[in-house]
């Protein structure tokens, strides 16, 4: 990857992991955007969005995004993290699962072509499996760690944590199964895996941070 030109970082990673935390503090140490779920939940309920309406906005205005993300957060300063309030949004019932991912994959495209910007979740490693300038990373960590980072983070039993990580890592799976055709878990999906079982988040980006500086 060429930082000195437009890039795109997508982060994969496993709930419990901190997998986001490390993509925001990515982004804030390179200076770009981040988004993830929440931004394109967001974009798409506010301004009511679907792949069909946003084709008809790019046909009327090309730069229809740039001016959206600047009533959304002005360009960034340090990374800032642009979207609402996390969890507010509701999309509308009557959207299906494809629906949501045409809308999704448009937004993506348009971000990364914005400029440089670190993506978390959303399946970019292959949504935007095209982009000349790209780095994929999917961040794990081990099981107890993650049980215990995801009882902490959202007050939960361990059994319910459990529940809940089971419950995710198996809708994601199917997920980018479904329209992916890959497994989320394959390796060969990406750039750099990392474990980041004993590292805190910012030993993390110290890390990726030296692995970009390596690539070329």
């Amino acid at each position: 990857m060429n930082t000195k030109q437009p890039f795109v970082i997508t982060i994969s990673r496993e709930l419990g992991s901190g997998g986001r935390t490390i993509g925001r503090q990515l982004a804030a140490q390179l200076n770009v955007r981040y988004s993830d779920k929440n931004l394109i939940h967001d974009l798409m309920s506010k301004f009511k969005l679907t792949a069909s309406e946003i084709e008809q906005i790019k046909a009327k205005k090309k730069n229809w995004l740039a001016d959206l993300l600047e009533v959304v957060a002005p360009v960034p300063n340090s990374g800032a993290y642009i979207g609402f309030e996390a969890g507010k949004s509701i999309l509308p019932s009557s959207l299906k699962e494809q629906d949501i991912y045409e809308a999704e994959c448009e937004i993506l495209h348009e971000i990364a072509a914005e400029g440089s910007c670190v993506i978390a979740g959303r399946s970019g490693f292959f949504v935007l499996k095209d982009h000349p300038n790209k780095v994929d990373i999917f961040i794990t960590a081990g099981r107890e760690s993650r049980i215990a980072r995801v009882m902490k983070k959202q007050s939960l039993s361990r059994e319910q944590a459990e529940a809940v990580i089971d419950d995710i890592d198996r809708g994601r799976e199917n997920y980018v199964k479904r329209f992916a055709g890959v497994s989320r878990y394959d390796a060969r999906n990406y750039d750099l895996v990392m474990n980041v079982e004993d590292m805190t988040e910012e030993e993390a980006v110290a890390c990726i941070l030296k692995y970009l500086k390596f690539q070329k």
